[in-house]
């Protein structure tokens, strides 16, 4: 299941040994954090403790450059965007927010496993019970939902790079058809890897 919906590296590190639902608080906490933040020295502050952060957590410069590449061409659109209407220091403020955010929810991806996030993501929605809704649903929802999104950015990406290779990154249709066929063969792939574990009714 890990291979399919996710980017979980294994590790013994503190972030890896840290709780699920620590780590789930944690990115709410941060993520608040980064939209606080007013002034792009503090965000670059706030950048060297990601960067900080995936140190401790040992998952490896090409896992870690994963988590953002697949937004990097969204980040840099939106730089100039930024820049026309709130000047420099927004464009700069705005761009390394949703960066930083991006990162840090990568960072939870690669340090937690699948099951433990389901349970944490179970815990929390526990109430829903009493609506009439299934706890565990929900959480294999959300669940995969977050782990399908870095799964289908990588795609995206790798559309990309063969467009440029075949000279057509201009093409809508050229790469619209390759991202659609590969998201319904990931979740394709996905579907019977539940069914093969008793979720197909799901």
């Amino acid at each position: 299941m890990n291979a399919l919906t996710g980017a979980y590296v294994p590790g013994s590190s503190p972030l890896h040994r840290l709780p699920a639902g620590a780590k789930l608080a944690g990115l709410a906490v941060a993520c608040t954090v980064l939209v606080l933040l007013g002034s792009p020295l503090a965000l670059a502050g706030a950048g060297v403790v990601v960067v900080v952060l995936y140190a401790l957590s040992r998952v490896g410069v090409a896992a870690a450059w994963a988590q953002v590449r697949p937004v990097r061409w969204f980040a840099a659109a939106l730089f100039v965007m930024q820049l026309v209407f709130a000047g420099l220091d927004g464009a700069v403020s705005t761009t390394l927010r949703v960066v930083l955010a991006v990162a840090l929810a990568g960072l939870v991806t690669l340090t937690t496993r699948t099951a433990a996030m389901m349970r944490a993501l179970e815990r929390c929605l526990s109430p829903a019970r009493f609506v009439g809704l299934d706890p565990f649903r929900l959480s294999l929802l959300l669940s995969l939902t977050v782990r399908s999104v870095p799964v289908v950015a990588a795609l995206a990406a790798r559309v990309r790079e063969a467009q440029r290779a075949r000279g057509v990154e201009r093409s809508v249709r050229a790469f619209a058809v390759p991202l659609v066929v590969g998201a319904l063969r990931h979740a394709d792939a996905l579907g019977e890897a539940l069914s093969a574990r008793g979720f197909d009714d799901l």
